[in-house]
């Protein structure tokens, strides 16, 4: 097997990836997800960490627009991706990968607690390494939390399952025009105003030289194509 582009990864999926078409956790929507990313994933040779968002379950941000108040609302969603990180590694073990949690609010006997020292061994020895509870802090996003972990473990990118195939000129559910990316440049982006995470972790990777992979979610063989170094079905970030 050669070796793959990138040699350990964050891999950021959105919780609503594991609701299928109605929200909640789907079993098939989280095997899909096993198969379709993690796997394909560790069968390149690359050491997978994984940070799932809890859209599927409970928003603190939208839970504090309908009025609720925004720090419990936030300690709320990160129980969600605690639940989310949970049915996860269940799903990776029925597959036969090897998975462990770390969770940034630990439970006794349930979820062990965040130790970057830890994440890194297991990591090595090929590992997939589930990170819950975001950073354990309010008003940080999961996207902030995957290029805290990413740092935190050595990884050497930031992928990002999305609902297309990279980073457009303008959204291309709305523009027909719109065109996809290959390769950016943080400065670039940021300059033609593209989203590509929320500004504190497009900060930090811009900061620290972190890659970053956008890619659309539900492709199947597309994270082997990447890590093949083929972009041509998703956009790579980089500080130059």
């Amino acid at each position: 097997m050669s070796k793959p582009y990138f040699s350990r990864i964050l891999l950021k999926i959105s919780g609503e990836a594991l609701g299928g078409d109605h929200g909640g956790l789907e079993p098939e929507a989280i095997k899909k997800v096993v198969m379709e990313l993690i796997q394909e994933a560790v069968n390149s040779g690359t050491q997978v960490a994984v940070i799932i968002g809890a859209g599927n379950l409970f928003r603190g941000l939208a839970g504090s627009k309908q009025g609720m108040e925004r720090v419990g609302a936030d300690y709320i969603g990160m129980l969600a991706t605690c639940m989310n990180a949970l049915a996860m590694r269940g799903a990776l073990k029925e597959a036969g990968i090897p998975a462990e949690i770390q969770s940034a609010l630990p439970i006794a006997g349930v979820l062990p607690p965040f130790d970057y020292r830890e994440a890194d061994r297991m990591l090595s020895q090929g590992t997939v390494v589930l990170f819950s509870a975001g950073t354990g802090h309010p008003y940080f996003s999961t996207d902030t939390t995957a290029a805290l972990r990413a740092l935190e473990v050595h990884a050497e990118a930031v992928f990002k399952a999305t609902k297309v195939d990279g980073i457009y000129s303008a959204d291309p559910f709305k523009d027909p025009t719109a065109t996809r990316y290959e390769k950016l440049t943080y400065d670039q982006a940021l300059a033609q105003h593209l989203k590509v995470m929320d500004s504190n972790a497009f900060a930090l990777c811009q900061d620290n030289n972190l890659p970053t992979v956008v890619f659309k979610a539900d492709t199947k063989g597309v994270i082997t194509e990447i890590l093949s170094g083929d972009f041509r079905h998703g956009t790579l970030v980089t500080v130059k």
